[in-house]
């Protein structure tokens, strides 16, 4: 089941983030966080604008994705939204990431979103498969921006125009 996150799903939204960062490439951060270190982040969301949505079956969140505002503050950008997802390692290639996007593409529409990014790390092949899948395209490339105790990656910016 697709919902909206509570309070209660921050626990289980951190692990997943965890995970990510301890497999790498899959996120640019390199330091696990604590629940409290992410509670502003969290808060910081809500469900009419930027929401995180989770997947959770059994009460168990297997997997997160968050809508957030792409470059705050830039009132030309106001109908931009990034979105980043992260799913359980256990849980890998069983359609949840899909069925995150998916209810995240009706959300934008609904909210009259004109423009979706995701950022990813160019060695993350999966996240790029499923933005494709999806009907994101290749917008840019940052080469080798990121280091992972010296091994270099870089930023690819795939973007979906809704309207």
């Amino acid at each position: 089941m697709i919902r909206y996150a509570r309070s209660a799903d921050l626990p289980g939204i951190v692990e997943i983030y965890n995970q990510a960062i301890l497999a790498k490439f899959q996120t640019a951060d390199t330091r696990l966080f604590t629940v409290e270190e992410k509670e502003d982040w969290f808060n910081s969301h809500d469900t009419v604008n930027y929401p995180i949505l989770v997947e959770e079956q059994y009460g168990m969140v297997r997997g997160w994705l968050s809508v957030s505002a792409y470059r705050p503050g830039r009132k030309a950008l106001q109908d931009c939204v990034e979105v980043s997802y992260y799913v359980n390692q256990s849980y890998l290639r069983q359609g949840i990431g899909s069925a995150l996007l998916s209810t995240v593409l009706e959300f934008c529409r609904a909210a009259n979103y004109r423009t979706i990014i995701t950022i990813i790390l160019d060695r993350n092949q999966p996240s790029i498969e499923l933005m494709e899948k999806f009907g994101f395209s290749l917008w840019g490339h940052l080469p080798g921006i990121a280091n992972f105790d010296g091994e270099r990656c870089g930023h690819v910016y795939y973007g979906l125009q809704l309207q």
